[in-house]
This record gives C-alpha cells, sequence and structure tokens, in this order.
C-alpha cells in the first residue's frame, strides 16, 4: 500500500475545489487508460462541497464512461434527505449527463431490504461482484474518497466496532452506528484498499488529532482513518486547522 502524502490548503472551500480539480484530473486519465473511471463517492461536508465544485467544471469532464460508487450509506428509505446518495444527487449527479445506469447506489430501507440492512448489503456485494473482472472480485476503483469523523472514522467504519476487523465481506451491514442513524451499509477495509487512489478529505480543528493519530501510524481498528490506503497512492486533503497537530 502507498505511504500519505500531503495537500495542505488554507481554507475548507479551497480544498472542496482543489479536489474537484484533482477528480477532473483522475477521472481523464483513468478513461485515457482504462476507457472508463470508477470513482468512490463519500458523504459529509467536505465530500459533497466538493461535488458542488466538480458541477461547476461538468464540461470537462467525460460523463459517459464514469462509474459512480458509494463507501458508506445511511440505511434510511429512497430519497430520504440524510442519504448520502441524495445529496450527492442534489450537489452534482442530477445536474449532469451521466448515465443512471453507471450510478450505482446503495438499497435503501424499503421493499425487499425494508428492516434487513444484512440482506441490502449483500445486494450492493452482488452488485459490485457483477461489475468486477473476474469472478468474485471488484470493480476498478481509479478514486475513492473519503470523509473522515473527529473520532477518525471512515465510511460507517468507526473506533473498536466488528466492521473494521471483517476482512471476509466487501461490504457489511452496521447496527449499531456510534453516530445517527444507527443502522448503515460500509465498504470495508478491503474494498477501501483495492482502490488505485484513497483521497482523506479533512476539514477543522475538531479533527486535528485524529488525523495526525491516523497519519502517524495508528492501528486501525483504534483510528480507522489509519487504514485509508490506496494501493497505487494516498492522498490527504487538509485544510490547515485539520492539519494543526502534525509534526
Amino acid at each position: 500500500m502507498s505511504s500519505p502524502e500531503i495537500l495542505l490548503h488554507p481554507d475548507q472551500d479551497s480544498l472542496a475545489s482543489a479536489v474537484a480539480a484533482a477528480l477532473v484530473n483522475a477521472i481523464e486519465e483513468a478513461q485515457r487508460r482504462h476507457g472508463s473511471a470508477g470513482i468512490v463517492l463519500t458523504g459529509g461536508t467536505v465530500g459533497i462541497e466538493a461535488l458542488r465544485h466538480l458541477r461547476r467544471r461538468e464540461a470537462d469532464v467525460d460523463w459517459s464512461r464514469v462509474h459512480i460508487f458509494w463507501g458508506d450509506e445511511r440505511f434510511l428509505p429512497t430519497n430520504h434527505p440524510d442519504r448520502n446518495e441524495v445529496q450527492a444527487t442534489d450537489a452534482l449527479l442530477s445536474h449532469v449527463p451521466i448515465d443512471p445506469a453507471n450510478v450505482h447506489r446503495m438499497p435503501a430501507d424499503e421493499g425487499e431490504y425494508q428492516n434487513n440492512p444484512h440482506a441490502a448489503a449483500q445486494a450492493y456485494a452482488d452488485t459490485l461482484s457483477a461489475l468486477a473482472d473476474s469472478p468474485g472480485g471488484l470493480p476498478r476503483f481509479d478514486v475513492h474518497l473519503l470523509g473522515m469523523g473527529p473520532d477518525g472514522h471512515i465510511n460507517s467504519l468507526f473506533p473498536h466496532t466488528p466492521a473494521t476487523l471483517v476482512r471476509d465481506a466487501y461490504v457489511v451491514a452496521v447496527t449499531d452506528s456510534p453516530k445517527p442513524p444507527p443502522q448503515r451499509i460500509t465498504l470495508t477495509f478491503p474494498v477501501v484498499q483495492h482502490s488505485g487512489e484513497v483521497w482523506v478529505l479533512v476539514a477543522g480543528e475538531s479533527k486535528a488529532d485524529a488525523v495526525a493519530a491516523a497519519i502517524g501510524g495508528a492501528e486501525p481498528p483504534d483510528i480507522p482513518a489509519a487504514g485509508a490506503r490506496g494501493s497505487d497512492r494516498t492522498a490527504w486533503f487538509l485544510d490547515t486547522a485539520a492539519a494543526g497537530a502534525l509534526q
């Protein structure tokens, strides 16, 4: 796995703008090399703000050859405003000419999956396997975007919870999240680390200690962001406040 690279920005808005510009370049490079680009989105303030900046650069991206995935999702009904995919759709996806078939949303708490996040997690794992180049594998993820909480969690991998220890499943249900809502679906560390590039987007002084711990070599079950590593590149996009505890 790659070593962390720190990309420092003066404030949250400039950080989000830089992420959007970097995504344009990463998508273009992936399409040049492979024909299409696979991007894993994150929720959170910075992640959604970066998508708004990317929307302003709509014309710079060939959206017909972009596949969108999610790193985690709040297990709530379709169109619930707290769902990551609803926020991403409002910020970006409903404004760009992307093929709906290339937007791979996690199942919602309704229909055949109502009150069953475990079945929903398995369904998303099946979706990933169906899009893989080889049986039982994963799609190519060129960039996996991650936010991080003050406790160091990424996706819905929270400190000292069973999901951080999973190595034999791509997607798992979280039924007792310490952050509302309690039921979620999340990709696991093996999927995060399968990604070519992992970008961790963090702003704010409240997250500075967790940033320092993660980059400083904490154990992933203690500070899950420490396990945010890409196979080719790991980039931490930080504002000056979030970087305040780094040596």
